[in-house]
């Protein structure tokens, strides 16, 4: 009976997994192709913006520094603003740079010392960390402006970093702390068995196993230095020491107050690109950085 029972079970098997495969396909086509659409229409939406910027800063236009035919005028004009793109590229440059250090050594120590380490006042630490967020960010900047020209620090590119790091660190480290606790605490032990120190457990260990989180605020805090606008404007008062948002904004606006359109879309498209060949390369670890903690128990 049995013997009997099993080959038309296995026939029954085999007769509907042909079947059942189909229904699988035509459910893939019938929910995958209203997804494939609504995606496409998505990153139309998001890039449509950033293709017509790009053409309009080299298309022909009255009033630009392209008044006729496709060409690089608009360009040319950026570069040769007052003391030169390349001097603003630069200033830009150093403020991100040191930002995303600054950011980095701060939010990996405390995130570390969050997830790691029981003290008194712990969470109401963590949580005043956090409450920066609260504050608007602009009223906060006159106040910082007077501080740092009491420490010599005024119309400065770092004393600029310092400020923009110190808006980072309220995500920077929330990050840094779900990212050092989704790591089990028994590889940080092992390592101290065998002798290493805290830091060098933090380092030889643990930094390697949050590189995702680490990479993921390393990015946030170019993207946000790289684009700022509002300190530079605020703290810099030397046009050569300008960052190049606020030097593409005073260039906007030239004499009786028209505005150079070709100029600002060149400018736009000269801080746009590092920025999206930045997420290009490390889009990858940036996902795995924002799952960091996800699935925590």
């Amino acid at each position: 009976m049995t013997a009997q029972t099993l080959p038309s079970a296995t026939r029954l098997i085999q007769t509907r997994s042909p079947r059942q495969r189909d229904r699988r396909s035509a459910a893939r086509l019938v929910f995958g192709i209203p997804y494939a659409v609504l995606t496409t229409a998505l990153a139309i939406m998001f890039l449509y913006p950033l293709i017509w910027t790009a053409v309009s800063s080299v298309a022909p236009r009255a009033g630009t520094s392209q008044p006729e035919g496709w060409g690089l005028g608009n360009y040319a004009a950026l570069a040769n603003y007052q003391a030169g793109i390349w001097v603003y590229l630069g200033n830009s440059t150093f403020v991100a740079l040191l930002t995303v250090l600054l950011t980095l050594i701060v939010s990996t120590l405390g995130g570390y010392a969050f997830a790691r380490f029981s003290f008194p006042g712990k969470n109401l630490l963590f949580l005043t960390v956090l409450a920066i967020l609260m504050v608007p960010y602009a009223t906060l900047l006159i106040p910082l402006y007077v501080i740092l020209s009491a420490v010599g620090l005024s119309n400065s590119l770092v004393g600029v970093a310092i400020v923009l790091t110190m808006f980072q660190l309220p995500f920077s480290m929330f990050m840094m702390r779900i990212s050092f606790e989704s790591v089990p605490r028994e590889l940080d032990e092992a390592a101290m068995v065998d002798g290493a120190s805290t830091f060098g457990a933090l380092r030889r260990v643990l930094i390697p196993a949050v590189k995702p989180g680490l990479i993921t605020v390393g990015m946030f805090a170019f993207l946000a230095a790289w684009n700022d606008f509002m300190a530079p404007l605020i703290l810099i008062t030397d046009t050569n020491r300008m960052t190049l948002p606020l030097a593409v904004s005073n260039l906007r606006v030239q004499v009786q107050g028209v505005i150079d359109y070709g100029a600002t879309e060149a400018g736009v498209v000269v801080l746009a690109l590092p920025c999206i060949l930045l997420f290009l390369v490390l889009q990858r670890h940036y996902v795995r950085g924002f799952m960091s903690g996800a699935f925590k128990g």
